[in-house]
């Protein structure tokens, strides 16, 4: 197994690229692989849910967490009681992985199907944030749902605060997967007369709905309806 800390960086590399290592060159499909920044930040951008695997007591470990990207880093966070805090913070190797489904590819072969998509995997190490870096990453993780909105609702009280943990990962040894385009079909199936072509697959945010006790005369709030609709 590479170790994290060894993986060797290439020196071919420039700022717009995340540095190829030992970790991140896949063996599967590496016409694929994109090391881009730019592309890198806008899969993990776009990801609501990242799925975080690392090794407790000598098993497998797989949680689907809720993570933001901050700069070239990736804050989670969670109860400070919690499995998945109490192990990541000391600095255990962890794999982070993201994909978006972007289309289903029909091919004139049961071989042949496929799907286009964006995915991202990063190996690397977290850290708890201190104390005095909580409230900025509270900001952080809330207003992700839309700007603004961690000024908008109650204080987060101390209590709250110190019962959650928030857990710094930066984006080292990562590598996006990006596939686009048509089934890729042999040559000698081409003329059969079967059809082949991609299904487009989209997701998008439904309109707002008030929750049932929500005190009447409270309307959507403005940066909500400009992000969401409503």
């Amino acid at each position: 197994m590479t170790d994290i800390n060894n993986a060797t960086n290439d020196a071919t590399n420039d700022s717009a690229n995340y540095p190829k290592t030992a970790l991140n060159l896949p063996k599967q499909a590496p016409q694929r692989a994109n090391y881009d920044r730019e592309n890198v930040h806008k899969i993990l951008d776009e990801a609501l849910v990242m799925q975080v695997g690392f090794v407790a007591n000598g098993r497998p470990q797989i949680i689907p967490m809720y993570g933001v990207r901050d700069g070239a880093s990736i804050v989670f966070h969670g109860s400070r009681k919690s499995r998945f805090m109490r192990k990541l913070a000391d600095g255990v190797e962890l794999c982070i992985s993201v994909t978006h489904v972007d289309g289903l590819l029909f091919g004139r072969s049961a071989f042949h199907h496929s799907m286009n998509y964006r995915s991202v995997v990063v190996h690397s190490r977290g850290h708890l944030a201190t104390d005095d870096e909580k409230a900025k990453f509270a900001a952080l993780v809330t207003n992700r749902f839309v700007a603004g909105r961690y000024d908008d609702v109650r204080v987060t009280a101390a209590n709250e605060m110190k019962a959650t943990d928030f857990l710094i990962v930066p984006i080292e040894n990562v590598v996006a997967k990006i596939r686009t385009g048509d089934p890729v079909d042999d040559k000698a199936d081409l003329d059969l007369p079967f059809w082949a072509g991609e299904v487009p697959l989209y997701t998008r945010f439904g309109t707002p709905r008030a929750a049932a006790d929500l005190t009447a005369g409270i309307n959507v709030p403005q940066n909500i309806r400009a992000k969401y609709g409503g």
